[in-house]
């Protein structure tokens, strides 16, 4: 982590569990919280990025096919084993496979709804008695400009990705009474490995690079950077709310 961003003491030696951390911005937040001192914890079903993520950073890498809910949950229960308690919770795994309107059948959506929203869901189940019992928490869970954007190819997704902010912002209301908070992070067209390798087209990038107000390309790094202000003290009264690193497209 570069040494002109800031480091939150607040994040030393505190449990974070990411979801989906073996590549593109899981990696990053995995990277960044470790860089931190957090006691850092991911899940993603990639196990041989995962590995190298792991033997990279220290952190504590668990196998968990995040569509199937009793993995899930032992998994986190490990983590509270080895780790301690969950006070931060990085809902980040998701996939944007592209997909016609035409040719979704229900088994599809319903695998999609798995992928990309569910899961969300129970891993904030699973961690809000260990915030509970802390005293605190926060719960960060990623969104998506793309239905902002109206963008198409992908409804599915969109739809799950759209759900998002019902449900950080719902869980905002429940758990903030045990003083846990429940933020959205919403990444603009974040230029990882995989967005380079399957979408961006000279075309595309330049048509991007024209709706953003700021005309950089935006990286993992930058939305780790918001997450970890979202995770620490420093934002302690905020929550319901949502954040968007887009450089300005929407």
């Amino acid at each position: 982590m570069a040494d002109n961003f800031a480091r939150y003491p607040s994040l030393q030696d505190r449990v974070v569990l990411i979801t989906g951390g073996a590549s593109g911005i899981g990696a990053s937040l995995v990277e960044h919280f470790a860089a931190q001192g957090s006691r850092t914890a991911f899940l993603d079903f990639d196990e041989q990025n995962g590995a190298r993520v792991a033997e990279r950073t220290g952190a504590l890498f668990l196998r968990c096919d995040l569509r199937d809910i009793a993995a899930l949950r032992a998994a986190i229960g490990q983590v509270r084993e080895r780790l301690g308690l969950v006070t931060v919770l990085v809902n980040n795994a998701a996939r944007d496979d592209r997909h016609g309107w035409e040719t979704v059948e229900p088994d599809y959506w319903d695998e999609r709804m798995q992928t990309n929203l569910r899961h969300q869901f129970f891993c904030a189940q699973a961690v809000a008695p260990m915030m509970k019992e802390a005293g605190h928490g926060s719960i960060i869970s990623m969104g998506s400009v793309s239905w902002m954007k109206a963008q198409g190819g992908m409804p599915a997704y969109t739809a799950a990705k759209a759900a998002v902010r019902g449900l950080a912002r719902g869980l905002a209301r429940d758990l903030g009474p045990f003083g846990i908070r429940s933020n959205e992070v919403v990444p603009g067209w974040i230029f990882t490995e995989r967005q380079e390798q399957l979408w961006a087209s000279p075309e595309a990038v330049a048509a991007n690079m024209e709706r953003q107000c700021l005309k950089e390309k935006l990286y993992p790094p930058d939305i780790a950077r918001m997450v970890l202000w979202l995770a620490a003290d420093d934002s302690r009264l905020v929550t319901a709310q949502t954040f968007i690193v887009d450089g300005g497209a929407v």
